[in-house]
């Protein structure tokens, strides 16, 4: 009582208001205390709400920001790299907005549960220095766990790889089927699931983030007619391009053909490189020599060995 008593004494306009307008006065310490334990859960409710508003409204912004292919967009294609932007901006962004509201409520919440505890003379300083103490102790048992945790933060907020992204992890080598701040779950070329810590994963190589390059290596003889190949294979590109089926939803730009890549006493070699969608890479690199190869053939141009 003499606690309660204690904590009304901030409020003495509020107190004598109260023993002025109960029986008595006797209790309005104590509805005085629960008035002010109820102000500040109420305010801190509202903060939480509104914190979690605005985080969500920047989220929202956030997902959907400007495309980064803006005023160059010519192509259905390029709509589908598009596409696929977006949606990863939306996850990451999402992760985010989470890890951010998360914190929002402990820290408004876990203010307030203080603060009433202070209005009812409840000490808190040991409960602060225990809190401390039990939180240096996590911290170097859970050094790992707090790693990944930073690590998955920082690889969200750069947008470093997504899923369905192809990367090479130095562990493993796979498709991305699932991030979280924790772990990145990986499934290689034979169906292997690999769980890989964020925190150990020191560099990544993503082989199809915004865009992917197919190309093909095409050795002919090396008394073979090079103007003749090259216009060949350049026809063989321009028909490529010329397909619906692959212009407008795998292709982004027209391949080429650059020339000659290497050169030796038995054979030269020619390369063609096409810019595909994101993990299409293979898919076209497959066309591209099916028809290079019918080509040929219909050329009557052998392959050198």
């Amino acid at each position: 009582m003499n606690g309660i008593g204690d904590a009304c004494k901030a409020d003495t306009l509020f107190c004598n208001g109260l023993r002025d307008f109960l029986p008595g006065g006797a209790w309005a310490p104590i509805v005085a205390s629960v008035v002010s334990i109820i102000l500040i859960v109420l305010i801190a409710i509202v903060l939480r709400n509104v914190a979690h508003r605005v985080i969500t409204r920047v989220v929202n912004r956030a997902a959907s920001g400007t495309s980064i292919t803006g005023r160059l967009r010519r192509t259905q294609a390029t709509d589908g790299i598009d596409a696929l932007l977006h949606e990863r901006r939306k996850q990451r962004a999402e992760t985010m907005g989470s890890v951010l509201r998360h914190i929002a409520s402990i820290v408004i919440m876990g203010t307030a549960i203080l603060t009433v505890l202070d209005r009812l003379t409840i000490p808190i300083a040991p409960l602060l220095t225990s809190v401390g103490i039990l939180g240096v102790a996590i911290g170097f048992g859970a050094q790992e766990l707090v790693k990944d945790f930073i690590a998955g933060m920082f690889m969200l907020l750069e947008d470093q790889y997504g899923v369905g992204d192809v990367i090479d992890t130095g562990a493993a080598i796979g498709t991305v089927e699932a991030v979280t701040l924790r772990v990145t779950r990986l499934r290689d070329a034979d169906g292997r699931v690999w769980y890989i810590r964020n925190g150990t994963i020191t560099r990544v190589g993503n082989e199809s983030q915004g865009w992917s390059r197919a190309y093909i290596d095409v050795p002919v003889a090396y008394d073979a007619d090079v103007p003749e190949v090259r216009e060949l294979l350049k026809r063989v590109t321009e028909e490529l391009w010329s397909d619906p089926d692959y212009r407008e939803s795998v292709i982004v730009e027209e391949p080429a053909v650059y020339g000659i890549e290497q050169i030796s006493d038995t054979s030269v070699i020619f390369r063609v490189s096409a810019k595909t969608l994101p993990s299409k890479q293979a898919e076209v690199a497959r066309e591209l020599r099916l028809r290079v190869k019918a080509a040929l053939d219909g050329a009557g141009i052998a392959l050198a060995a």
